[in-house]
């Protein structure tokens, strides 16, 4: 159903017959790219961690890290619905891979400030700020509306596999040479990445304008996908369950290191079992989905999940007994497909294509800045109380959100029409 504060009418080129070859291709080239940026993401982290040994440096990194993507994302949208989105990440990869070369080439001459590798950090989230948002348009470009949910869980299969892969091929080139050699291995998989890309043929964003009306400018186009997030009830509903689940169970999930180790012991199998219990269910989830292709009903998946996230949090809270802690873990990865991955059909699936680029840079945002804040919440907590009370809480609290979402208004809409199988 449009919505009324859309822009003028998008002229949508229907997926192509070849639409798997593509589709294959783009994932492609994205597995190559994302394996690549995953272990530089891991080698910064532990280089930062060997060599300074400081919470404050790691602490600067996160922000380095996330916040320019978080601002960045604003206009990465914009740029989406007006230019090649196909162009749009492969000038992103470039500059990513191009800042990833200056790094290294600096270090092999002998510069290891850590003000360069900050440098290095923003200006790969930067290039992260314009990627996301095109990403997420340019695949219901090529992908047909009945099938981006199998897609979709394809392709949250392969990411949730490289969180398993990537940290140990990180850590062999690591060990076995410097971090600038895992630079190097980045900037061959962008560049293969790059090449696989440019094979698709993808048209940019095209809009059909009313006789004697002028084409909208930048500002105009950032102003109005502000006000169309801000207007479109389902939209704004659906980012702001995405905002809470960031606060409340993404941030506290990163503390479960912190209470095995508190509680368990401290011996690395622990925490290395603890990180593969929840990516094989993240896996197992994401394949599954792209098996079966979930419930018609997509919006009574993506609450349901919210709740199992709730439910889960205070079981991770409640356990005794390391091996039920490992099978809490492993279900809430299998859980994570059933909200993200159905959250970002939804979106693909309900927003105009005029209007996609800009709606997925405000999911960035989202994505980029609530965890953050959540961490800046629950994380003093765990040293004034314990992580299983904290656990506990965030449950709690995700119970009770979630029972304001489905009250509210909107989102009783929202449920009325998935039922009936309409676009909210």
């Amino acid at each position: 159903m449009p919505h009324p504060a859309a822009s003028p009418a998008f002229v949508a080129v229907e997926p192509r017959q070849r639409w798997r070859r593509d589709a294959t291709v783009f994932l492609t080239s994205q597995t190559v790219s994302l394996f690549g940026s995953m272990l530089v993401q891991y080698a910064i982290m532990w280089h930062l961690t060997l060599e300074t040994k400081s919470g404050a440096v790691m602490a600067l990194a996160a922000v380095f890290g996330f916040l320019p993507q978080a601002v960045v994302s604003i206009f990465g949208g914009v740029w989406a619905d007006r230019l090649n989105r196909k162009l749009l990440i492969i000038g992103a990869d470039a500059m990513i891979a191009t800042a990833t070369l200056a790094l290294a080439l600096l270090m092999l001459g002998g510069a290891d400030d850590l003000w360069l590798i900050y440098v290095a950090l923003a200006i790969r989230s930067v290039g992260a700020g314009i990627q996301m948002p095109a990403v997420s348009a340019l695949l219901p470009q090529i992908v047909p509306t009945d099938k981006l949910m199998r897609v979709n869980g394809i392709n949250g299969t392969i990411q949730s596999s490289m969180m398993l892969l990537a940290p140990a091929a990180a850590a062999a080139v690591y060990a076995s040479s410097t971090i600038v050699a895992v630079f190097f291995v980045d900037i061959v998989t962008a560049v293969i990445g790059i090449a696989l890309l440019s094979l698709l043929s993808v048209p940019s964003p095209v809009r059909r304008l009313a006789a004697g009306e002028a084409r909208a400018g930048y500002f105009d186009d950032l102003v109005g996908g502000l006000r169309y997030t801000a207007s479109h009830t389902f939209v704004r509903w659906l980012l702001g369950l995405y905002a809470v689940v960031f606060v409340l169970i993404v941030a506290p999930s990163y503390l479960t290191p912190l209470m095995i180790v508190r509680t368990f012991g401290d011996e690395v199998w622990k925490l290395t079992a603890n990180e593969v219990a929840f990516s094989v269910g993240m896996i197992l989830g994401g394949a599954l989905l792209a098996t079966w292709g979930g419930l018609k009903n997509r919006i009574a998946m993506v609450v349901g999940a919210t709740v199992a996230f709730g439910g889960l949090s205070v079981g991770l809270g409640l356990s005794t007994n390391l091996y039920v802690f490992f099978a809490f873990m492993f279900a809430v990865g299998l859980a994570v497909p059933f909200f993200s991955t159905t959250s970002m059909t939804l979106l693909q699936e309900t927003v105009e294509p005029e209007m996609q680029g800009r709606v997925f840079g405000f999911v960035g945002i989202v994505m980029a800045v609530a965890m953050p804040i959540g961490m800046a919440v629950f994380g003093p907590l765990a040293d004034r109380f314990t992580v299983e009370a904290v656990l506990v809480a965030s449950g709690v609290a995700t119970f009770g959100v979630v029972a304001a979402a489905v009250a509210l208004p909107s989102g009783r809409r929202a449920l009325v029409a998935a039922s009936s199988h309409a676009v909210p």
